[in-house]
């Protein structure tokens, strides 16, 4: 059989694996993270992450297609080892970017909802009457002058 083809085999095999594994990786634990950038709505959150995923498969699964032609043939096993090692660098390389990608756009998404939840600030009170702490702080307004009276 020629090495070329077992390269091919051993290729796909663990490049499948790989961007499966991390598939379901991102799925399971950016779930979480989806339901509260949506602020617990569950089923929204199961669609966006769904569809994330899914197109997190199509673009890895794609490049690994498009990556798996070897221009040159794999003679011995030392040279099956070099292009398998190569191969399967850059997929590595292209599932991380594409992770960091996914949780670069999640926390974006997270931080603008997380500034859409805090609360307006409150509404400046009026004076505390004299002689009671004000509720803001230890500062109370000086008093009113005392109206004149009539002899």
């Amino acid at each position: 059989m020629d090495l070329t083809v077992v390269a091919y085999a051993v290729y796909l095999v663990v490049s499948v694996a790989l961007t499966v594994w991390v598939g379901r990786t991102l799925s399971r634990n950016g779930r979480l993270f989806i339901a509260d950038v949506l602020r617990g709505d569950e089923k929204l959150a199961d669609a966006v992450n769904h569809l994330l995923v899914v197109g997190f498969y199509l673009v890895n699964l794609g490049f690994v297609a498009l990556y798996l032609k070897n221009t040159e043939s794999v003679p011995d096993a030392r040279t099956l080892f070099e292009t398998l090692s190569g191969k399967l660098g850059v997929v590595l390389l292209v599932l991380g970017v594409l992770h960091l990608g996914n949780v670069f756009v999640l926390s974006r998404m997270r931080r603008r909802s997380m500034t859409e939840r805090r609360p307006a600030a409150p509404a400046p009170q009026g004076w505390a009457p004299q002689g009671r702490p004000d509720p803001r702080g230890p500062w109370t307004p000086p008093a009113a002058p005392a109206a004149p009276t009539a002899p």
